[in-house]
């Protein structure tokens, strides 16, 4: 009976991994799983690799002040106070009262005095995760000119305060404030004809577009797993032309299910998003030691067990994920393993590799733009602006790496560029393996 993943010489690296080349892959699969469970037993490790840090807030004017209501996601709330446990029956209390005093409106402009808080902030119904609160400010003189914001930024300074004006002219804007740009002077509300409509200008269109691929380029190069899952995908290609694969085949399926996501058409389970992230992480990042080990049986049997005792546990209802789309995993990673065994061509199989999880890397691009619930005419231009940052960022980051592998791939014997791609991918694979238990075992 022929074994499921024979070993096929033909397969072997550019330059052959001899039997100490393999023995150290080995080492490096076997200190990634270490890492991993290091990870996973340190209290400070933190999950939530891509997903940033984020607040939402919706202004609308009038001409005495406005009326404000903050979202922000529930496990937001625990950095507030840091000893709070998530379900305090006093951190909501707490967290309604450090909003009011962190986001604030101005009249006449960023340095103007401020606009006070008109009684305290109410606790509003939110999807399950989130916190919504209300409350009203007062302006003298007219409706706030500027809006501020310092939630969150002393203890998360790379967070995200995504704020959305209706002025009272009809125009609706919408702006990211962050540490280097916390305020956001708001243009005077325009006058027009007696009986004349509400005038709706816009941002200019090129700004606008330019806020949103720096959104997009700062959320790829903050969204470590995403980067991760890049690199090691391309730590082995051998070729330019194979980066260019892998690249394209990650950016097309990525860019399709973000559309969807942020359209509307698909609704996906973030949790479950963000395991299958850190399992393709993982994956990869195992194939890259698995390759250089002289493709053997041991990689993959492991790979298939431990997700089949996932799917065991997750039989319990302690998943994210599910026990049947664990074992589709399982199935996958076996066949996925035995036909790179076969095939002469692993190249192709890494590209339609990254084109399958690129999928899925998708909809974990969408979550910022999806929570923003832009009005459907502001969409497409957010749509397109993000993910161009995002390419941009993605390109960077292989530019960068791509010409120091092809170096240390041409010194000597290769033995360098071996070594640095079986320590890279022992740390990556270690991270991937952290970020998938975390995420589809850490809210059992």
């Amino acid at each position: 009976m022929t074994p499921p993943f024979p070993p096929q010489p033909t397969l072997a690296p550019r330059t052959p991994p001899g039997r100490g080349d393999a023995a150290v892959a080995r080492a490096a699969l076997a200190l990634s799983i270490a890492l991993a469970f290091g990870a996973v037993v340190l209290p400070s490790s933190d999950a939530r690799a891509h997903t940033r840090s984020v607040s939402y807030s919706s202004w609308k004017l009038d001409d005495g002040g406005a009326r404000v209501k903050v979202r922000i996601p529930r496990l937001e709330l625990t950095r507030i106070a840091l000893d709070a446990p998530p379900d305090d029956p006093t951190l909501a209390a707490r967290a309604a009262a450090y909003l009011a005093e962190r986001l604030v409106a101005r009249s006449g402009g960023v340095d103007g005095p401020l606009c006070e808080a008109q009684g305290p902030p109410e606790q509003r119904s939110a999807d399950e995760g989130w916190a919504a609160f209300a409350w009203r400010v007062v302006c003298p003189g007219g409706p706030p000119a500027a809006i501020e914001t310092n939630v969150l930024l002393d203890v998360a300074p790379s967070h995200l305060h995504f704020a959305r004006v209706a002025r009272t002219d009809g125009r609706v804007s919408e702006r990211v404030l962050t540490e280097a740009e916390p305020a956001w002077a708001l243009p005077a509300a325009e006058a027009g004809p007696p009986g004349a409509s509400p005038a709706r200008a816009e941002e200019p269109a090129l700004r606008s577009l330019a806020r949103y691929v720096g959104l997009g380029v700062e959320h790829i190069l903050s969204g470590w797993d995403h980067l991760a899952f890049v690199l090691a995908l391309v730590l082995l290609a051998p070729a330019l032309g194979e980066v260019a694969r892998v690249v394209t085949g990650f950016t097309i399926a990525h860019s399709v299910t973000l559309a969807l996501a942020v359209l509307g058409y698909v609704h996906p389970q973030a949790a479950a998003v963000e395991a299958m992230i850190g399992f393709s992480v993982a994956l990869v990042a195992a194939e890259n030691t698995w390759s250089h080990a002289g493709r053997g049986r041991s990689v993959p049997v492991l790979a298939v067990v431990a997700l089949a005792l996932c799917a065991a546990v997750a039989l319990g209802g302690r998943s994210a994920v599910g026990a049947v789309p664990l074992v589709g995993l399982a199935v996958f990673t076996a066949c996925h393993f035995a036909l790179l065994a076969r095939t002469r061509r692993p190249a192709r199989v890494r590209a339609m590799l990254a084109f399958a999880f690129g999928l899925v890397h998708g909809f974990g691009f969408a979550g910022v733009l999806a929570e923003m619930a832009l009005p459907a005419e502001r969409l497409a231009p957010a749509l397109f602006g993000f993910n161009v940052g995002v390419e941009i960022g993605q390109i960077a980051v292989v530019a960068a790496a791509w010409p120091l592998l092809r170096m240390l791939r041409r010194i000597g014997d290769g033995s360098a560029h071996r070594w640095v791609v079986d320590a890279a991918s022992a740390g990556i694979c270690g991270l991937g393996i952290f970020w998938f238990v975390t995420r589809a075992f850490g809210g059992a």
